[in-house]
């Protein structure tokens, strides 16, 4: 997501950077640069006037002008606006209500309501320990009280059984009645929607809002449809009490007009972003950390809560041990650890979230895209056990057969081998205390990258702080 948005403003404030002076033509040829690149990632035409002319009111002011490095603070202005447009901090679920607190979804059609309900489902019971049951009324499309059935059963949660031949009230009502039978903390109710907005839709939505009282009430809505999206929000806004935006699909939004344009248009915080297909790709909204991944500075505290919460720390610990005591890592550890990073979204989503990658070239990033993570995978998988353990015994007619068993060339059974046993120097390193001698080693490289390390208009000077 963001990336048009972030590659345009980057260019456009880099020459910013570093000015020891600012002038009234720099910063109108700025604000009319952002301006643009606002209005090419689709942002509602009113929230870019009152964007940009918040920017200039504060780029003219005295501690910009006087500032020591003015270029560099008017970068942080333009970072504070995005910050206050998007709705200055994360707004959590708010569910201190009587058990259950219910949890209503809303949207159009086709803006993912359905996998928004099992992903935060999943979300409630994995973080906060929550004990959570779904019900569809949806009785309007083919299949979709199986879908949420299926999807309830993939994230462990409970389920209430309805069918298409039942009102909509009447499953709200009995599912709320179940979920307090069975004491279970919050009951999600996903709710049908229309292809568009229409009376009949919205009766039938507060007709449910009423019939449960939820604690949230959330607007379900697809970010590819830019400053669309926000106008839809309004308008069911107007006829429900809405508490929030859930923005979904925004792993195929380049744009970000949405995001920029929901809470200034609705006045209603989004609480959340769908960043993938699998139920585990939800993310909280934080809009201090999105507007410094607009701005290509990264943003590494929402990698680290990632790796704390998706990597399994037990197998991590294993691993560790298993090094420390001299035993090698084998081509099933390297298959482990790259299995535990598509968990996290996969290397072009941890990428995403690391200062200065807007400026890597897209051919580099394609290099450690999770394709070749996938056909790294495919080929181990075609190895037999003895080979992922002893990878030395490898030679030429093995290397066909596991050539054909992946449906790759050989070529590319010599590059994972060769790239496997850059990790292995690596890990012994790390034996006896070496992972800090390691880290100081690598300088900010990573290993995959070609040379190992970023190219000279990627990373700045000096890589990663290891210290």
């Amino acid at each position: 997501m963001f990336n048009n948005l972030s590659s345009r403003l980057d260019g456009v404030l880099e020459n910013l950077r570093g000015q020891g002076r600012l002038t009234d033509d720099n910063i109108r040829a700025t604000l009319r640069e952002v301006r643009m690149a606002l209005l090419e990632a689709d942002v509602a035409l009113p929230v870019i006037k009152a964007f940009i002319e918040q920017v200039r009111e504060k780029a003219q002011g005295e501690h910009v002008l006087k500032s020591l490095s003015p270029g560099e603070t008017l970068v942080g202005v333009v970072r504070d606006e995005l910050i206050r447009v998007m709705g200055e901090a994360n707004e959590a679920l708010d569910l201190a209500a009587q058990p259950p607190a219910v949890i209503m979804l809303a949207g159009l059609q086709g803006s993912g309501k359905t996998t928004s309900a099992a992903k935060l489902a999943r979300l409630l019971q994995q973080r906060f320990n929550k004990r959570v049951m779904l019900v569809s009324c949806d009785v309007y499309r083919p299949a979709a009280i199986d879908q949420l059935k299926t999807l309830a059963t993939d994230v462990a949660a409970e389920f209430f059984p309805s069918t298409a031949m039942q009102k909509p009230v009447a499953i709200a009502k009995a599912a709320l009645s179940a979920a307090k039978k069975a004491f279970v903390d919050v009951l999600i109710v996903d709710t049908a929607g229309r292809l568009h907005v229409d009376h009949e839709m919205m009766d039938e939505a507060k007709a449910l809002h009423a019939a449960v009282k939820p604690v949230e009430t959330l607007f379900v809505v697809d970010a590819m449809t830019g400053q669309d999206a926000a106008n839809t929000a309004r308008a069911f806004n107007d006829a429900l009490p809405l508490t929030g935006v859930i923005l979904t699909k925004t792993d195929g939004d380049s744009r970000g007009g949405a995001a920029l344009s929901i809470r200034q248009i609705t006045g209603k915080p989004i609480k959340f972003l769908g960043v993938g297909e699998k139920t585990t790709e939800l993310e909280p909204f934080h809009p201090d950390r999105v507007a410094s991944r607009i701005l290509g500075m990264g943003d590494v505290l929402s990698l680290v809560e990632e790796v704390h919460q998706q990597v399994d720390q037990e197998k991590a610990a294993k691993l560790v041990r298993k090094i420390q005591k001299g035993k090698g890592f084998s081509l099933g550890d390297f298959k482990e650890q790259m299995e535990q990073m598509q968990q996290m979204g996969g290397i072009g989503g941890m990428m995403e979230k690391l200062p200065g990658m807007a400026q890597v070239p897209d051919a580099v990033k394609a290099q450690v895209g999770d394709k070749e993570t996938n056909r790294m995978i495919a080929i181990i998988n075609s190895m037999t056990p003895q080979e992922r353990e002893f990878p030395g015994i490898i030679k030429s007619s093995r290397k066909k057969r596991i050539a054909a068993g992946s449906g790759v060339q050989v070529q590319e059974i010599n590059k994972l081998l060769k790239q496997f046993q850059q990790m292995q120097k690596m890990m012994k390193k790390m034996k006896g205390g070496g992972m800090e001698k390691m880290l100081r080693g690598m300088q900010g490289r990573i290993p995959g990258l070609p040379d190992g390390g970023f190219p000279p208009n990627g990373m700045p000077p000096g890589g990663f702080p290891f210290k």
